[in-house]
């Protein structure tokens, strides 16, 4: 693996042209340009509000700016895990002319859509600073668990990226079974709530590997309070054995791309 990593960062100029490839052929002729990579997000964090303040009249509590936030500061990872994993389904049967006739490591199509998502969770994040700031969301120096989360939702979300973007050019039905995931997953991941609401119990929902990474983001920006480092180190583990076990799948079944096109 140390071998095939090494040819992929020769070919990192590639990398960064097919990323900058697909952020402009997503924003091309977009009346709304750059705003549309805050429209999933603000959707989200919409739906959220309404959430949380349906729970909020059902316990007799009221929705305070701690848990807007809460909400805001768990959307944004998750649309970019997604995204991510939506866009790179299809990054190789999109491609099929690149795939079958040029030789280059494959895995650039899934990872140039991650990386193109990341740049949209970049410019969203720019708006969400901007709300954190008029919620008056203090800042504590748990900020710097952030870039540590950052790297370990990336991983998760390029991890999976690649498993789906191979399965999907052997399977066509891949597709559809990762949009049906994605759309039921929210309501098995802790962005419209938190964990704690469910007391013991809660700790089965983070189980769910993106459940810890999310819930990290809530307490060190909005509640400004330290992780759980347990089941952080248990999200970070399992982000890197996802990325390991993806990028080995995937470089496994590349040999028989062009026959299955």
């Amino acid at each position: 693996m140390k071998q095939e990593i090494q040819e992929l960062y020769s070919y990192r100029d590639l990398l960064f042209a097919m990323v900058s490839r697909d952020i402009k052929i997503r924003y091309k002729q977009s009346a709304m340009g750059f705003l549309w990579a805050i429209l999933m997000p603000t959707l989200i964090v919409g739906a959220g509000i309404i959430v949380r303040y349906g729970f909020a009249i059902t316990s007799g509590k009221h929705l305070d700016s701690s848990d807007i936030a809460a909400v805001a500061v768990k959307s944004l990872p998750w649309a970019f895990l997604v995204s991510s994993i939506r866009f790179s389904c299809m990054s190789l049967t999109n491609n099929t002319t690149l795939v079958t006739k040029i030789y280059f490591p494959k895995e650039i199509f899934p990872l140039s859509a991650v990386m193109a998502c990341f740049f949209d969770f970049v410019v969203a994040a720019g708006a969400l600073v901007i709300l954190l700031f008029f919620l008056k969301t203090g800042w504590s120096l748990y900020l710097f668990y952030v870039p540590i989360l950052i790297i370990a939702m990336a991983l998760l979300a390029a991890g999976i990226s690649m498993i789906v973007s191979a399965g999907s050019l052997f399977f066509r039905d891949v597709k559809y079974i990762v949009e049906a995931v994605l759309t039921f997953a929210i309501f098995f991941t802790p962005v419209f709530y938190d964990v704690r609401m469910f007391g013991d119990k809660g700790k089965w929902l983070l189980l769910n590997p993106a459940a810890p990474i999310l819930e990290s983001f809530s307490d060190c920006i909005a509640r400004q309070q330290s992780p759980d480092l347990l089941w952080l180190a248990y999200s970070l583990v399992f982000a890197l054995v996802t990325f390991v076990a993806g990028y080995a799948f995937f470089k496994h079944l590349e040999p028989a791309f062009a026959e299955s096109v």
